[in-house]
């Protein structure tokens, strides 16, 4: 058996990593009550939830991005024509938030999740690869079952490290 073989074996998987206990809010919901949430319990973001299907999820940035500076697209003339020269992220998408009054005209769709069983390597990849924290967890009937975040990924790796570094104590 090789090492990645072995460590893959010994990883826990997103159902032993994920938090259970998951808060969620519906898409009529005030971007005011979501903020509060998200502040109150300390959470880094939240499904959004309707007819116990999640449909969207608000994170710590959505409510930042709020508080951005909209960056409008600058008319270039060119020829007969105008263009709109525009390097950063979409105007209608910084809009969207800054003149969001609920959950639904806030939260980012589709969702980004992953199923409960894969592994510690498989959510990390993903949330570095998305940006994406925290990510939505499904069982195998794509009901949401968790989330997992970066904290809760750190503290596993603290815990698998540490455990390492026994090892090699030992050896």
């Amino acid at each position: 058996m090789t090492t990645d073989e072995y460590q893959q074996d010994t990883a826990p998987n997103v159902r032993e990593i994920m938090q259970t206990e998951v808060v969620t809010v519906s898409p009529d919901d005030s971007v005011a009550t979501v903020a509060n949430m998200l502040a109150t319990l300390g959470l880094v973001g939240v499904p959004v939830v309707e007819n116990d299907t999640m449909i969207g999820i608000i994170t710590d940035s959505d409510i930042i991005a709020r508080e951005a500076d909209v960056d409008a697209p600058t008319p270039v003339a060119f020829l007969d024509a105008i263009f709109m020269a525009d390097a950063g992220k979409s105007y209608d998408e910084e809009i969207r938030h800054a003149l969001a009054v609920n959950a639904r005209q806030l939260m980012t769709t589709p969702v980004i999740s992953i199923r409960d069983s894969a592994t510690l390597m498989h959510v990390a990849t993903l949330m570095i690869d998305e940006r994406v924290n925290p990510v939505p967890v499904l069982d195998d009937n794509d009901n949401l079952v968790g989330l997992v975040s970066r904290a809760d990924l750190v503290r596993v790796i603290a815990a698998l490290e540490s455990q390492d570094d026994g090892d090699d104590d030992a050896r």
